[in-house]
C-alpha cells in the first residue's frame, strides 16, 4: 500500500523541475506524435490523443518514475495495414486487446524474459527502429519541389548548431518555430500538418471502437494486438533499464507491465493508437531535470492544452520541419559506434545485431527481428558454454586405476562431448570420475553419467564418482539409475 512518505518521494519531491521538464517534453512530444500518427496513416489527432492519455496514465499506474510513455514509430510501423485493409476502428479495438495482453502479461511475470535478451539483440533493434523511422520520411521527400528539400536542410541545419548557443531552448522545437515563420510569412508552398488531417479542436472523449464482435474480428486483430503488445513491452522495458541507468534507481518492472497495458487499454476508447516508452523523450526528461511521477503527468497534459488551444497555429507547421526532427530522432537513435565495434567485438555478437537489423528492417517487424535475435544468441551461448569443460584421464603407476578429472559444466549440449571423452575400450580395474570442480545441471547430463557409468561396469570396471558439489549431487540423487536394477538393460536398449 502507498504510503504518504512514498506517494511525495514519487510525485513531490522535484516539483519545479518536474514542471519545467514535463512542458519541455510536451512541446517535443508535438512533432514526435503528429509524425508518428503520418507513419501509421492516421489522423495527426489520433497520436496527440494517444500521446496525452498514455503519458497521463502511466503517470499514475507505471512502474518507473520520471519515464515517458506515448504514441512511437515503432507502433507506428506495425499498424499500417490493418488500418490499411481494415479501417481506423480496428485500430483502436486492437490497441485495447494490446492492453489487454500487456496486462496479462504483467500477472504472468513475463517482464523477468527481458533477463535473456542481450546487448547485441538490444543494439540490433535499436538500430533497426532508426533505419525504419528514416524510411518511413522518404514519402515526403519523393516528388516534391526544391523548397522541401532547402526547408529539411535548414531545420537540420537548426536542430545541430543552434545547441551551440544555448540549450535553455529544445533546439527540435526552434526549428519548428523558424520554420513555420518561414512558411507563412514567406509564401513558401510546401505541405503542412493540415494537409495531413485535421488536428481536434476538443477533448478525448469515450467511445466503443465500431467493430463486429465476432470471431472474424478477434482473428483480424489478434496478430496485431499480439505483436503490438510484444514490442511495446519490449521497448518499455528496455526503456525503463535505461532510465535506471541514468538515475542510479531502481524501477518495478512488473509494475510497469501492467501499467503500459492499462494505458493502451484505455487509449483505444479515447481514439488513440497503442504506445509505449520513449527512448528519446525519457531522456531529454532525465536530462531535463524531470525525476519523479509529476514531470510525466505534466507532459500528457500540457500536450492536451497545446492541440486544443493552439491547434489553428499548430496545422501551419510546414511537414518538412517534422520530417527534419525524424531525421534527426532517426541519426539520435542509432548506435554508430556498433558500426566500429564490428570489427572488435566478437563475430557471435556481430552476427546476432546484423540478424536483428537485416530481419526487422526486412519484415518492417521488430519483434520477429527481436526473437530472430534471442535464438540466434541462445545457439551461439549454448554452442559456447558447451565446450566450457575439460577431462584430464590419469594413470595410477599400477595401472589397475584411470582417474578421470572433470573441470566446467556438464548440461544438455555438452553431455554428448562429456561421453566421449571417456575410454571405455581401455582394460582397468577400477575408474575414478573426480567432479570435485564440475556440476551437472539438467537430467540430460545425469543421464550422460549413467551412460558412462554404466558403459565402464559393462567392461568389467568398478566406477566410483567423487567430489558431486551439493546441487549435483541432489540432481544425480534424485533422477539418476545407474544404481537401480536394471539399469544395465536400458542401456543395452540405446
Amino acid at each position: 500500500m502507498l504510503s504518504i512518505a512514498s506517494l511525495r518521494r514519487e510525485w513531490l519531491s522535484n516539483p519545479r523541475g518536474d514542471i519545467l521538464a514535463g512542458i519541455v517534453v510536451a512541446l517535443a512530444l508535438i512533432p514526435e506524435a503528429i509524425g508518428f500518427s503520418i507513419i501509421a496513416g492516421v489522423d495527426p489527432k489520433v497520436g496527440l490523443y494517444a500521446s496525452f492519455s498514455i503519458a497521463v496514465i502511466t503517470a499514475l499506474v507505471g512502474g518507473r518514475p520520471g519515464m515517458i510513455s506515448a504514441a512511437t514509430a515503432a507502433i507506428a510501423v506495425l499498424v499500417v495495414p490493418l488500418i490499411k485493409d481494415h479501417g481506423l476502428d480496428y485500430l483502436f479495438a486492437a490497441t485495447i486487446l494490446m492492453g489487454v495482453i500487456q496486462i496479462i502479461a504483467g500477472f504472468l511475470r513475463l517482464d523477468l524474459l527481458m533477463q535473456y535478451v542481450s546487448r547485441s539483440v538490444i543494439t540490433g533493434f535499436v538500430n533497426a527502429l532508426a533505419i525504419l523511422i528514416f524510411m518511413a520520411q522518404l514519402p515526403q521527400l519523393t516528388g516534391v519541389g526544391w523548397e522541401t528539400y532547402a526547408m529539411v536542410a535548414g531545420g537540420l541545419a537548426i536542430i545541430y548548431l543552434f545547441p551551440l548557443l544555448t540549450k535553455a531552448v529544445p533546439s527540435p522545437l526552434v526549428a519548428i518555430v523558424v520554420l513555420t515563420v518561414l512558411a507563412i510569412y514567406g509564401g513558401i508552398q510546401v505541405n503542412t500538418v493540415g494537409d495531413m488531417g485535421e488536428l481536434p479542436s476538443a477533448l478525448p472523449f469515450f467511445f466503443i471502437p465500431d467493430v463486429p464482435l465476432t470471431w472474424e474480428t478477434l482473428q483480424i486483430i489478434l496478430p496485431y494486438s499480439l505483436t503490438m503488445a510484444a514490442v511495446g513491452l519490449l521497448e518499455s522495458l528496455l526503456t525503463a533499464q535505461i532510465v535506471d541507468d541514468l538515475t542510479d534507481t531502481g524501477s518495478d518492472k512488473r509494475r510497469e507491465t501492467k501499467g503500459q497495458g492499462i494505458a493502451n487499454f484505455f487509449t483505444g476508447f479515447l481514439g488513440g493508437m497503442g504506445g509505449c516508452a520513449m527512448i528519446g523523450q525519457s531522456v531529454i526528461n532525465v536530462k531535463s531535470g524531470g525525476s519523479t511521477r509529476l514531470s510525466t503527468m505534466v507532459s500528457g497534459v500540457f500536450l492536451l492544452f497545446l492541440i486544443v488551444v493552439l491547434g489553428p497555429l499548430v496545422s501551419r507547421i510546414p511537414m518538412p520541419s517534422l520530417v527534419a526532427v525524424m531525421i534527426m530522432v532517426s541519426i539520435g537513435t542509432f548506435s554508430w559506434s556498433s558500426i566500429r565495434n564490428l570489427r572488435v567485438h566478437p563475430w557471435q555478437s556481430s552476427v546476432v545485431m546484423l540478424a536483428t537489423v537485416v530481419v526487422v528492417v526486412t519484415t518492417h517487424d521488430l519483434a520477429q527481428g527481436v526473437l530472430a535475435g534471442v535464438i540466434l544468441s541462445g545457439l551461439f551461448f549454448a554452442s559456447k558454454v558447451q565446450r566450457m569443460f575439460t577431462v584430464i584421464p590419469a594413470l595410477s603407476s599400477d595401472g589397475r586405476t584411470r582417474t578421470y578429472t572433470m573441470t566446467g559444466e556438464v548440461f544438455f549440449a555438452s553431455t554428448d562431448r562429456f561421453v566421449a571423452a571417456f575410454d571405455f575400450k581401455e582394460v582397468v580395474d577400477r575408474v575414478v570420475i573426480d567432479v570435485s570442480n564440475a556440476r551437472f545441471w539438467d537430467i540430460s547430463a545425469v543421464g550422460g553419467l549413467d551412460k558412462v557409468i554404466l558403459k565402464f561396469r559393462r567392461e568389467g570396471a568398478e566406477v566410483e564418482v567423487l567430489g558431486l558439489s551439493d546441487a549435483s549431487a541432489t540432481l544425480v540423487e534424485r533422477f539418476a539409475i545407474h544404481d537401480n536394477s536394471g539399469a544395465e538393460a536400458s542401456l543395452a536398449a540405446h
